[in-house]
């Protein structure tokens, strides 16, 4: 069930009904109903996995508890253990098993020997990344004693399965949800109207931005063999905002929708595409999973602290490692290292937290100063996107290797699409308004708000009709 279909505009009225008429006078019975629901979310998926999250939710929970009694630090650290392994375990075998099979297989096939290895080939439960790190979140936190184990299992299952961020985020923290779930919400409609917002604006990023954008980006980069310098550059400033749309799209709604039902998530993007460098983006992009690995992974590790050798260490770790979060194929490790490549001259020179307030522009030369360190600053993250969005190692550097090669800068026709220009048109209105609304959540709050909304439903229900591509990114993640 995606947020973008048919069923979802059916599922989500008779939840909020039901849960707004039945249980707003009793929390218990209003987690109950969110519990319900996210779980028939989930099976519309495939509802064999619907197992594989419940024992998830009971492993953590049961775990939770053990570490939290137990009176000996061999006691504790055995029940954190069985957690974190089972876990990662679970996530190793669905994600990684072949990845490492073939990469194995490949390797000793390159000195001379055969290997024919045993593949799995399992379907990606979805949004196991994502509740995974929910669940490993909870019982660090709890083994370190940052808060105390949850005993009602209801409250826990809602932490662990709510469903606007089941399936692609953002990644929440106990400290953050738990609290609002263990209170009785009251309905709230000026909370309710600015979620109603946050989902039309992430509708509108993903259906008339991303969807578009990845008509022509599918384009270029399936026939890049084909395409002119010109072409190849628009494929990854395309494939940039496919991205961007469709997860922060997705981020929106879900945040939107959750309003509706009188809990705030966490953000999960903030304009990441106006930063000035690279620490500045990948504090505005993927939020959470940012957080998690600086806080649970980075900061453990020692982060910015101890000699420069060290340093590097922990960047290379915490970017490859986030790349590898992503998939299972060699170019989201590509694309890790070279965001942490970009990211080693900021910290080597202490400048990796230099850019903390926000972007404004004035009439100055310093104005010019920070125009330019956003471009560039898009412009690398343009290039990493390739390897990101390539099918292989190879694909990636050819594709490169033609932006430098086939310096022909003129527009070139694509058979299945027309409107090159008109797309570049609706790009650019489409950051002008969030560079005007930058400083918002959304930009349909303030004076005509109603024009603006009608406007937006305009272009999602024009250009929705015409979408092929219903699914969402992360989903596959």
């Amino acid at each position: 069930m995606f947020f973008n279909s048919l069923s979802f505009a059916v599922f989500l009225p008779l939840v909020f009904l039901v849960y707004w008429f039945i249980g707003r006078t009793s929390k218990r019975l209003q987690n109950t109903i969110l519990i319900i629901a996210s779980y028939y979310f989930y099976s519309c998926w495939d509802w064999r996995f619907l197992f594989l999250l419940i024992f998830s939710t009971f492993l953590d929970y049961f775990t939770a508890l053990q570490i939290e009694k137990g009176n000996t630090i061999k006691s504790r650290k055995f029940w954190f253990w069985l957690s974190v392994i089972v876990n990662l375990g679970f996530l190793g075998v669905f994600k990684y098993y072949d990845f490492f099979a073939t990469s194995m297989a490949n390797m000793i096939g390159s000195f001379g020997f055969y290997a024919n290895p045993l593949l799995l080939k399992l379907i990606l439960p979805v949004g196991i990344s994502f509740y995974t790190f929910h669940g490993l979140s909870y019982v660090i936190d709890i083994y370190y004693k940052r808060i105390p184990a949850e005993r009602n299992f209801i409250d826990y299952s809602l932490f662990v399965s709510y469903f606007p961020l089941l399936v692609a985020g953002p990644i929440e923290r106990a400290t953050h949800l738990l609290p609002q779930v263990k209170n009785v919400r009251k309905f709230d409609y000026e909370q309710a109207k600015s979620g109603v917002y946050q989902i039309l604006w992430g509708l509108f990023k993903k259906v008339v931005i991303a969807d578009t954008c990845a008509t022509y980006a599918n384009a270029i980069f399936d026939n890049f063999q084909h395409m002119n310098s010109l072409s190849l550059l628009l494929g990854a400033f395309y494939f940039a905002f496919q991205i961007y749309g469709d997860f922060s799209g997705y981020s929106d709604i879900a945040l939107g929708v959750s309003k509706l039902f009188g809990i705030e998530l966490l953000r999960n993007f903030n304009y990441p595409y106006f930063s000035r460098d690279i620490a500045e983006f990948w504090r505005r992009w993927h939020i959470s999973l940012s957080s998690w690995f600086k806080d649970y992974v980075y900061i453990p590790l020692g982060g910015s602290k101890g000699n420069k050798l060290k340093q590097i260490r922990n960047v290379f770790i915490i970017f490859l490692l986030s790349g590898f979060w992503h998939g299972a194929n060699w170019t989201f490790l590509a694309w890790g290292a070279l965001n942490a490549m970009f990211f080693l001259p900021l910290l080597l020179l202490k400048k990796n937290r230099s850019n903390l307030d926000s972007v404004e522009i004035k009439f100055s030369l310093n104005s010019l100063k920070v125009i330019c360190q956003i471009f560039f600053t898009f412009i690398i993250t343009c290039f990493a996107w390739i390897f990101f969005r390539s099918p292989n190692i190879n694909s990636a550097v050819l594709y490169i290797k033609r932006i430098f090669t086939q310096g022909e800068f003129a527009s070139q026709y694509l058979k299945n699409e027309r409107y090159n220009y008109e797309i570049l048109l609706l790009m650019c209105l489409f950051i002008a308004i969030e560079w005007t609304n930058r400083n918002k959540i959304e930009p349909f709050s303030g004076k005509n708000s109603w024009i603006k909304v009608a406007l937006c439903l305009i272009g999602i229900v024009i250009l929705g009709v015409f979408s092929d591509y219903k699914s969402f990114i992360y989903f596959q993640f």
